[in-house]
């Protein structure tokens, strides 16, 4: 047997590299019993191999295709297109060419054929790279064929599949083509059959989509094919529609464009009995694979053929479950406002630091609340809370409650608060900084004890402290403080807005509170870039800086020592933070501290000296003029100075207690950062005994195994290879807010009325309406705002608070009301709206925009 060319029924699944991942598929359909694919061969990777071998342009090119990025259009064009010139002009090897004439003849030489390309980085579980390469019908005769060989080969260098490679980390270099040839079937009907829904993500929803002559119609929007959908042998939904055209064979080869009899366009493409009776080939597909498959058909002569079958790269991971009861997961990534993927070390410690029922999926964290939805009183409960803390959650969820499990409680009454007044805080103002007073003693014995552990005493150390931080996280009297306020905060806009028609009131009253962590922090940069703003020199320098260690140097400029004093004092107290800090992995500010440059330069630009000070009196004035107008309008009502003494006492409560809220996340990410510059030793050491490559290498273990290494001196090499590619794959996965055991992820809808057309709704967290540029950045080390700019981003975790500083809006995709992002908004009195479906697609950066802070929506101006 030839490695130049190979039949279906010889291949096998250790084939890829030879055969690519439609060829190696196509072998794999074959041996199904009972599945019908059309015969066919494999001009094999070893053939185009072998006609692009010792070509010096050819290499050149490709090392110069190398060093571009995604958005280097100009330039991917050019050089693609010289690529292809090169492959088109080149010979088949004569060898190739016999391989080729020898099935031909098996299968016949006057035969029509499929000329389709598959590449070794295609029809793969972690990338489909669907449609990127050159598929060409009815193709007749030996030339012919040999001629569109070449145009297959060649199409591995379009624009489309070059830039695809550079977004999703393949070298171009390192990445084949082989030519399937394939006997023509000429279908009445074809389409395309989904063993998962595609838009529910419902692993138990079948999804077909067909329409007349062959599937290129529905592949390139030709048409819009009927939609049939199958749930457990039954037919559940049918949608039929009008269908205009369709593509065809010729006579004399290639294909052509029909237009369809009126009395067909509107008939149902399928019969009920075809319908299921696919159902069946797709299951019997699915289980061969042992994965949700993206399945092309077509229906010739009353038989199906299977052409192409590939795993659905886009579904969400379903959480693993104990049993084989449903299950109903929330991410735990949207309550933390960080649904990016983490890494395994990042995960366990996640995991050892709450009591909580979790669930890894997708390099993401879900809390199993299957229980709670069980009882009637705890899913009241929950649903309460999830109206509260993000409405699409809460909607999300009752679109899988059956109606009959829904009290009018859970239905109506979970997304109010209650009327009465909640009590006040059994406590002074003063419990406040005595609370971080004993976290930071806790904190600084932390990091005199562990200086002294190594080994495995460090990670039996490590385990002790993680109880010691749980204690200072779930203590009863500090969440009190929190909630005290929290609830204060939700009675007052809920009062005010019944005895005075007030909305959000309580949004300017939160304004420069004391004792906020975080807030103080953005107020902290603003000081560092006080201190830079009197040297031309250093900010020159710092316009300069490509490297982390810019510290080193800076004081060699005027007034370096000056800066440099800065900006080490804000780090000493504030480095340990990043963006997606709950994560321990993840690069804090004090590991690359080139990260904050563009925000100081921002800072410099756009504020003056003492902005800070200016900014927080501002904030604090506004609150005191907010209530004082509260308490004076109330007065005026019947009952009005017991309202106003009650709404005194919430005020208070507010002001005193809602800086706290954010203060247990620090102490939190404080302790994460003195675990990981410990266990970046024991790494180091790991490395020097040649048992790990890079010490960076400890983030794709989980602590067990990082300990157990640590213990026995011995890794797995390949299962940190294998971790790494699967966080690639996970990074560009989007996770659900609600996935349940059959992989359905429900999508929550925001049901309001009366929004200006075209309004992309949201979450109103932080009053007010502002219109502005909008600038949308998913990486703080790449903002460029000026002052009047609204951020748009995905979601916002303390690091963000930075930038808080430099805008006069927010937008998100990701949050709730007491969230981070929205608790800073609103000390800041900046407008925010958050929850906003897709904003940093719908919106585009530089577009002006109008933030609704108050109704809760975005209008494009």
């Amino acid at each position: 047997m030839s490695s130049l060319v190979l039949g279906f029924e010889e291949m096998n699944k250790t084939q890829l590299l030879l055969v690519g991942g439609k060829g190696m598929n196509l072998g794999e359909l074959s041996k199904i019993p009972g599945i019908h694919v059309p015969d066919g061969f494999c001009v094999s990777t070893a053939g185009y191999q072998k006609a692009t071998r010792n070509n010096e342009v050819f290499d050149s090119l490709l090392n110069r295709l190398s060093m571009l990025k995604a958005d280097d259009r100009e330039q991917i064009t050019e050089t693609s297109r010289m690529i292809r010139e090169i492959i088109l002009e080149a010979e088949i090897p004569s060898d190739v060419m016999n391989e080729v004439t020898h099935y031909l003849s098996r299968y016949g030489q006057n035969q029509s054929y499929a000329v389709r390309s598959s590449a070794t980085a295609e029809d793969l579980p972690h990338a489909s790279f669907a449609g990127q390469q050159d598929t060409y019908l009815n193709i007749t005769g030996k030339e012919a064929i040999l001629k569109h060989i070449s145009k297959c080969w060649a199409s591995l260098f379009t624009d489309r599949a070059v830039t695809y490679r550079i977004q999703n980390g393949f070298d171009h270099s390192q990445v084949y083509l082989s030519v399937i040839i394939q006997r023509m079937v000429f279908p009445e009907a074809s389409g395309v059959l989904f063993t998962a829904d595609p838009i529910s993500s419902n692993r138990k929803l079948f999804s077909i989509n067909a329409s007349y002559g062959l599937g290129e119609a529905i592949v390139s929007g030709l048409v819009t094919p009927d939609c049939y959908k199958i749930k457990e042998g039954d037919i559940v939904e049918k949608n039929i529609a009008d269908k205009k055209s369709a593509i065809y064979d010729k006579k004399n080869g290639g294909t052509e464009t029909r237009e369809i009899p009126s009395g067909q366009q509107k008939a149902q493409v399928l019969t009920d009995q075809q319908i299921l009776e696919l159902g069946k080939i797709g299951k019997q597909i699915q289980g061969y694979f042992e994965s949700p498959q993206d399945i092309e058909w077509c229906l010739a002569e009353d038989t199906f053929y299977i052409v192409q079958s590939r795993p659905i790269t886009t579904l969400f991971p379903i959480p693993e479950h104990p049993d084989q009861g449903k299950h109903v997961y929330l991410s735990v990534g949207h309550q933390q406002m960080m649904t990016d993927a983490m890494k395994p070390l990042g995960l366990s410690f996640f995991l050892l630091t709450t009591s909580a029922p979790m669930r890894i999926a997708g390099g993401r964290l879900f809390v199993d609340i299957a229980r709670q939805l069980a009882s009637p009183d705890s899913r009241n409960a929950l649903l309460k809370m999830m109206g509260q803390h993000d409405p699409l959650l809460k909607d999300a969820l009752l679109s899988l409650i059956e109606p009959d499990d829904l009290t009018e409680s859970s239905q109506e009454q979970s997304s109010k608060n209650n009327n009465e007044m909640p009590p006040a805080a059994d406590f002074s103002p003063a419990i406040v900084p005595e609370l971080i007073k004993r976290n930071q003693l806790s904190i600084e014995e932390l990091k005199q004890t562990i200086a002294s552990k190594s080994g495995t005493d460090l990670f039996d150390f490590i385990l002790e402290d993680i109880q010691e931080l749980r204690r200072i996280l779930f203590d009863p009297q500090s969440s009190a403080v929190f909630m005290a306020a929290i609830n204060a905060s939700l009675w007052i806009n809920e009062k005010m807005y019944e005895w005075l028609g007030e909305k959000n009131a309580a949004d300017v009253l939160t304004q420069s509170v004391p004792n906020n962590i975080t807030s103080e922090m953005g107020l902290a940069l603003l000081d560092a870039a006080d201190a830079i703003r009197p040297y031309p020199e250093v900010i020159h320098y710092l316009q300069q800086v490509k490297e982390d260690r810019f510290l080193d140097e800076l004081d060699k400029v005027h007034g370096g020592q000056q800066a440099k004093e800065a900006i080490t004092a804000f780090l000493d107290k504030y480095g340990m933070r990043c963006a997606g800090e709950i994560d321990m992995t993840k690069t804090r500010w004090i590991e690359k501290p080139s990260t904050l440059i563009p925000v100081l330069l921002s800072h410099i630009e756009n504020f003056q000296q003492h902005a800070s000070n200016l900014k927080f009196e501002q904030g604090k004035r506004a609150a005191f003029q907010k209530e004082q107008d509260l308490i004076s309008s109330l007065k005026q009502l019947p009952d009005g100075d017991q309202k106003a003494a009650e709404t005194k006492q919430m005020i208070d409560t507010v002001r005193n207690f809602i800086g706290y809220r954010e203060y247990p996340k620090y102490g939190m990410i404080q302790r994460y950062f003195v675990y990981k510059q410990a266990l970046l030793k024991e790494a180091e050491e790991l490395v020097q005994a040649g048992i790990l490559l890079e010490k960076e290498d400890i983030y794709y273990l989980s602590f067990e195994e990082l300990q157990n290494a640590v213990l026995t001196k011995e890794t797995d090499s390949q299962a940190i290879h294998t971790r790494k590619e699967e966080y690639k794959l996970f990074e560009r996965l989007t996770p659900p807010r609600v996935i349940t055991s059959d992989g359905e992820t429900p999508a929550g809808k925001y049901k309001r009325e009366n929004l200006p057309p075209e309004a992309l709704p949201g979450l109103p967290v932080s009053s007010g309406v502002i219109e502005g540029r909008a600038r949308v950045i998913l990486k703080m080390e790449e903002a460029d705002l000026q002052e009047g700019d609204i951020l748009v981003t995905a979601f916002t975790d303390p690091s963000w608070t930075a930038l808080f500083v430099s805008i006069k809006g927010l937008v998100t995709e990701v949050g709730g009301l007491m969230t981070h992002g929205a608790v800073i908004a609103r000390e800041y009195g900046l407008p925010a709206v958050v929850g906003v479906e897709n904003a940093v697609k719908l919106i585009k950066d530089g577009q002006r925009i109008r933030v609704n802070g108050t109704e809760g929506y975005i209008e494009i101006l």
